[in-house]
């Protein structure tokens, strides 16, 4: 199920969403064209990755204070591939725009880097001393949709579904969509456990998780209160 787009309204223009979307667009164009002028535009790319991307073995090794815990940061801001990319933009639109209208620019900047943090730390727990880089933004968008799940209980998603061959766009209710997301990331995570699938599922179920009790425990406090939330 792809989604296209929240029945909810926003109240005002999503800045940080939008400046997240350019930064990360920015990024990944500028690698790509980059790697298309070297001899070896893998080797390239790899090399980015492991200065970069979340390392488990280089962030267990490193002194406090280090600069290589700042690659919690900056590997929230690197993709591997353009589908990885228009993926996680076209979901953090969706879910993101709504969320920072409720919180805020800055908090929602705030919250989104937090959640980026802590579903890499949820991650590398899984991973042993894995030199394997963690890249992406699933895992603050994640927490985005985790917090969404609990602030707009009655948005609906509009939903493009492949049945087959038929091809439809139905409406699911936005808990809904968001519940069957999250299951299907642990269900893949705890069936592939210890098995390499380029995929951090772990690190998707620890943002949700971080987003959801988040907004749990300040969001009925943050934003505006005009909003309806499960606990009110």
């Amino acid at each position: 199920m792809l989604p296209l787009r929240d029945t909810e309204e926003i109240e005002t223009f999503p800045f940080v969403t939008v400046f997240l979307i350019i930064v990360n667009s920015i990024i990944f164009v500028y690698m790509y064209f980059t790697a298309l002028e070297m001899p070896n535009p893998d080797t390239y790319f790899a090399s980015i990755y492991l200065k970069y991307g979340l390392v488990p073995k280089k962030i267990i090794t490193a002194p406090f204070f280090s600069s290589e815990y700042l690659t919690f940061i900056t590997s929230i801001f690197l993709h591997g591939s353009w589908s990885h990319l228009i993926f996680n933009m076209l979901f953090l639109w969706i879910f993101g725009n709504n969320v920072e209208d409720y919180l805020g620019h800055l908090h929602f900047l705030l919250f989104y880097l937090l959640s980026g943090i802590f579903a890499s730390l949820i991650q590398l727990s899984t991973m042993g001393v894995s030199s394997v880089p963690v890249i992406g933004a699933s895992g603050a968008i994640a927490g985005t949709m985790g917090a969404y799940f609990l602030l707009f209980p009655r948005s609906r998603i509009r939903t493009l579904v492949f049945i087959f061959f038929f091809i439809t766009i139905i409406e699911v209710p936005a808990p809904v969509y968001l519940l069957i997301w999250f299951l299907s990331q642990l269900f893949e995570g705890l069936t592939n456990f210890g098995v390499a699938t380029g995929v951090a599922f772990f690190a998707h179920v620890g943002g949700f998780l971080f987003g959801l009790f988040y907004a749990l425990l300040i969001g009925k406090h943050a934003g505006r209160k005009r909003r309806y939330l499960y606990y009110v």
